[in-house]
C-alpha cells in the first residue's frame, strides 16, 4: 500500500512544478514582454476573436503615465504619479486590489502629460523602476521596501533639463527606456557623456559592473543579444546604435545616427546577426554585424526611408516585422529586404500616431494610441483584419498579456480584460 502513496505524492509534486511552470510561462515581465520582442509567452492561450463588448474583470483609477503593466506570478506592478510624486503599485493580477505603494522620485510632466515613461521589471522577488528625472531603484516585490537605488544626476553627473533642454534626448523629454535584467546584472541607460552611457549593475546590489559609451540616452531600451557569435547588449542611444560585450563592457561597435531632435524611442530588433531600428528621420535601417578576424563590424543591409515610424517598436515574425507606419497607418516589411509588403489605413490619432504590438499565435493584437483594440492575421500577403472594438482612452501606453488576461492602461484607468478563458 505504501508504494502508490509515494507515486501519488511524486505526482502531485510534479503536476504543481508544471503547474508553476505554466504560470511563469504566461508571465509578462517587462517591457515587450518575456522575451523582449513583443511576443506573448509560448502556449499562451490563443485570441481568435473580439467580443464587441469586451469581458472587464476589474477596473482601477490611476494618475498619469506612459510606463505599461507588468505581470508575474499573479502579481502586477504599475507605476503612475500622483500629481507630486511618481509612485510604483503592486495589485494583485486578479482583483486589482493594491497590496503596496512606493513613491520613487518627483513627479515630471511637459505638454505630453504627467508621470513616469519607464516600463518596469520583475525579476524573481524583486521589482526594478526609473523615474523620468533618473531615479533607478531596486524594490522588494513583496513590501515595496527599497533594497538599493542610484541617481543618474548624483552618482553620474547626468543633469535632468526638461524643457531647458535643446533637443529631445532623456534629459528633456525623461528617461523613458526601459532597464534590462541579464543573469546576476542590470544594465540601464544612464546616459552619462563620460563613459556611462549602458551602466551595468549587479542586480542584487547595486554594485557597478562596467561602464561604456560616451553618448548621451534617448528614449530606447537595450536588449540582450548573440551576434556574430558574440553575446552583447544592442543599445539605441541619442546619437548612435552600438553593440557593448555584455560581461565586461567593451563597445564591440558603432554606427552613428544622428537625427532630427536625437529622438530615438523605438527599441531594436534582433533578425539574426541583423539589427533593425527605426526613427521619424532615418526610415527603417537594418544593419548586420560581422566577424572580421578578431573584431566584429556593423556592414548596412537595407534602408526603406519611407517608413519614417516615430515611437513605435516593430515586432518580428518568422521575416515580417509589423507596426504602425507614417500617419495613421499600419504596416508588414520584409525584414530581409526592407520592402513595405502592404499597408494599411485607420490606425491611431492625427498627429500623435503610435500603438503597441503583441503577437499571440498566429494574430496580431494591436492597440492604438486612440484606445481601439485591434485584432489581425499575422499575414504577409495582405492586411486581414479579425475584429476591433474600443478599449480604453487616449494613451501611449503598451498593454500586457498573461495567461489570457490583457492589462490596459490610460491616463485614468488600468483596466483587466478577460480576452481568452
Amino acid at each position: 500500500m505504501a508504494q502508490p502513496v509515494r507515486w501519488s505524492f511524486l505526482c502531485g509534486v510534479v503536476a504543481l512544478a508544471c503547474l508553476a511552470d505554466a504560470a511563469r510561462a504566461g508571465d509578462w515581465p517587462q517591457w515587450l514582454g518575456p522575451q523582449r520582442d513583443g511576443h506573448a509567452s509560448p502556449g499562451s492561450p490563443a485570441v481568435q476573436k473580439l467580443a464587441p463588448e469586451l469581458k472587464v474583470l476589474w477596473r482601477k483609477h490611476i494618475g498619469g503615465g506612459f510606463s505599461s503593466p507588468v505581470v508575474a506570478g499573479g502579481k502586477l506592478v504599475v507605476f503612475d504619479e500622483d500629481g507630486g510624486e511618481e509612485v510604483t503599485h503592486m495589485l494583485d493580477a486578479r482583483t486589482g486590489t493594491q497590496i503596496w505603494s512606493a513613491p520613487i522620485g518627483d513627479v515630471f510632466r511637459d505638454e505630453w502629460g504627467a508621470g513616469p515613461r519607464s516600463t518596469p521589471i520583475i525579476d524573481g522577488d524583486r521589482v526594478f523602476v526609473q523615474s523620468c528625472k533618473g531615479e533607478f531603484q531596486c524594490l522588494d516585490l513583496a513590501t515595496g521596501a527599497k533594497i538599493w537605488g542610484v541617481s543618474f544626476e548624483k552618482d553620474f553627473g547626468v543633469k535632468f533639463l526638461g524643457s531647458k533642454a535643446n533637443e529631445g534626448t532623456a534629459a528633456r523629454r525623461g528617461n523613458n527606456g526601459s532597464a534590462v535584467v541579464d543573469g546576476n546584472a542590470v544594465i540601464v541607460n544612464v546616459g552619462s557623456v563620460n563613459g556611462a552611457t549602458l551602466v551595468c549593475f549587479d542586480k542584487h546590489n547595486g554594485k557597478i559592473l562596467w561602464k561604456a559609451g560616451d553618448d548621451e540616452a534617448a528614449y530606447s531600451s537595450p536588449v540582450v543579444a548573440t551576434l556574430a557569435g558574440v553575446k552583447q547588449v544592442v543599445s539605441f542611444t541619442a546619437d548612435a546604435l552600438m553593440g557593448v560585450e555584455r560581461d565586461h563592457g567593451s563597445v564591440l561597435w558603432r554606427v552613428p545616427f544622428r537625427t532630427e531632435s536625437k529622438r530615438h524611442a523605438a527599441t531594436p530588433v534582433i533578425f539574426g546577426d541583423t539589427v533593425i531600428v527605426n526613427s521619424h528621420t532615418i526610415g527603417l535601417v537594418a544593419t548586420k554585424i560581422v566577424r572580421e578576424g578578431g573584431a566584429l563590424r556593423a556592414v548596412p543591409q537595407w534602408v526603406n526611408k519611407a517608413l519614417k515610424i516615430n515611437l513605435s517598436t516593430p515586432v518580428r515574425v518568422g521575416d515580417y516585422l509589423y507596426d504602425q507606419g507614417p500617419g495613421q497607418t499600419y504596416i508588414c516589411a520584409d525584414a530581409r529586404t526592407g520592402e513595405t509588403k502592404w499597408e494599411t489605413p485607420g490606425f491611431g490619432s492625427r498627429g500623435t500616431e503610435n500603438s503597441s504590438t503583441i503577437s499571440i499565435g498566429k494574430n496580431l493584437l494591436v492597440l492604438t494610441d486612440a484606445g481601439e483594440l485591434v485584432l489581425a492575421a499575422a499575414r504577409s500577403d495582405s492586411y486581414t483584419e479579425l475584429a476591433r472594438v474600443q478599449a480604453c482612452g487616449k494613451n501611449w501606453n503598451f498593454p500586457a498579456f498573461s495567461d489570457g488576461r490583457l492589462y490596459v492602461r490610460d491616463a485614468r484607468e488600468l483596466i483587466c480584460f478577460e480576452l481568452a478563458p
